[in-house]
């Protein structure tokens, strides 16, 4: 081969090398996004908390509306008009003015207004714990946004570092120490670490979107500044009554009690006594009138609706029976799963330490020509899965945070809410 074609290929590999480059030097324009805790303090505006309260609005209503006693009923009859003889039209007419007013006896209205306070308790805990998952959302988001962005970065830093290596590889070709095709696979490596870094540059702004969505966030956001992967969570001892999912399912164990209650006071008759005012035409005088009414329970005793009820208490205490299982084997699970992640996240950052210092003597001796291309490659690939597996440590951090601030009844990295 002619120097001279020898001399082509190697500047092709240079120009490409710098084109790649070239894209490394483009300004970045940021907005920061609000920090966790600021968003968290504007949870209230989230759809899902929205609902939540408006649930609440109406079962309180109901509670309001059970405390109501039923209207009287007010009657007018008439007697003894357009008939025949002296009957005949309105002359000697026996007319009745009565209000009767059902009494509600036998409980009913107390059983009636329980019920809809049990009702209002378990949604009011229903409320609680939407708002807690709103919470752990808000933060699942917010951290894989900022893990996306760290990746972003990361993939940056593996184009400098590759393109570094594969510039020098070519210095290596030019001066005769390595063969052409030292220069070619630079050139690959850095095509194939752009395209990388350009598809995690698109999940980063497809998660910053989400961010944007989901925070209700006015402006678009285009960087994290406070980070929440370093936050290191703090795990609170409650007991599992404690935890929301068993509260709720107490409170609804509870009100469908109350509504065992409210049927079998449903299925004892209903009082009605009436007052009234009676004018007789014909003898020109008035009396009173007073009277009880009620209906005789020969066939309908509300037997379906007491053994519906019945049933679904039992349902009831099985969810609740359910739901402290689930909780005591969870909350065993997320507290595993936290240390564990809280050691990942030691073990992954001595990890990068220790990987950073083989690639730097690597490309101290690749450069003296003591070690080949082939091993640089490695120690960048290490490098690179070293720093990688440091971000998916803090994200599995993340979760492990999430799922046991839900059983403790908090916002992640918080407080009760």
């Amino acid at each position: 081969m002619s120097p001279t074609s020898r001399r082509r290929p190697r500047y092709a590999v240079g120009c490409a090398l710098a084109a790649i480059a070239a894209t490394l030097a483009s300004p970045v324009w940021a907005d920061p996004a609000p920090t966790y805790a600021q968003l968290l303090a504007q949870l209230g505006e989230a759809p899902a908390t929205l609902e939540a309260g408006a649930n609440y609005d109406a079962a309180e209503a109901r509670v309001r509306q059970a405390r109501v006693r039923p209207n009287p009923v007010l009657g007018l009859d008439v007697e003894n008009a357009y008939g025949s003889g002296p009957y005949s039209g309105l002359n000697n007419a026996d007319m009745t003015l009565a209000l009767s007013q059902d009494l509600e006896l036998w409980g009913r209205r107390g059983t009636r207004v329980a019920a809809a306070r049990a009702e209002a308790g378990a949604v009011g805990l229903q409320r609680d714990l939407a708002v807690i998952d709103a919470a752990g959302r808000l933060a699942l988001v917010y951290a894989e946004a900022e893990a996306a962005q760290r990746r972003a970065t990361l993939a940056e830093e593996t184009l400098t570092l590759t393109v570094a290596d594969a510039r020098a590889a070519l210095a290596l070709v030019e001066e005769g120490r390595e063969p052409l095709l030292r220069g070619i696979q630079g050139e690959a490596e850095a095509a194939s670490a752009r395209a990388t870094r350009d598809e995690a540059v698109a999940e980063r702004d497809a998660a910053y979107a989400r961010l944007t969505a989901v925070a209700m966030i006015p402006a678009p956001v285009t960087q994290i500044d406070a980070s929440l992967l370093d936050e290191t969570p703090t795990p609170v001892g409650s007991a599992i009554e404690d935890a929301p999912t068993v509260r709720v399912a107490e409170a609804q164990r509870i009100a469908a009690e109350r509504r065992i209650d409210v049927q079998r006071a449903q299925a004892r008759p209903d009082i009605n006594a009436s007052v009234g005012l009676r004018r007789f035409e014909a003898e020109d005088a008035t009396a009173l009138t007073f009277g009880l009414s009620m209906p005789l329970p020969l066939f309908d005793r509300n037997r379906g609706n007491i053994d519906a009820a019945q049933a679904e208490f039992r349902a009831a205490d099985a969810r609740l029976m359910s739901a402290r299982q689930d909780a005591q084997a969870d909350r065993a699970a997320a507290v595993a799963r936290l240390a564990a992640s809280v050691r990942r996240v030691n073990a992954a950052d001595a990890g990068v330490t220790a990987a950073e210092e083989a690639y730097r003597l690597s490309r101290i001796g690749f450069e003296s020509g003591r070690i080949s291309q082939v091993e640089l490659r490695v120690t960048r690939t290490a490098l690179v899965n070293a720093r990688s597996a440091a971000v998916d440590a803090r994200l599995a951090r993340v979760r492990a945070e999430i799922d046991l601030a839900r059983l403790d009844g908090r916002a992640p990295f918080q407080g009760a809410l």
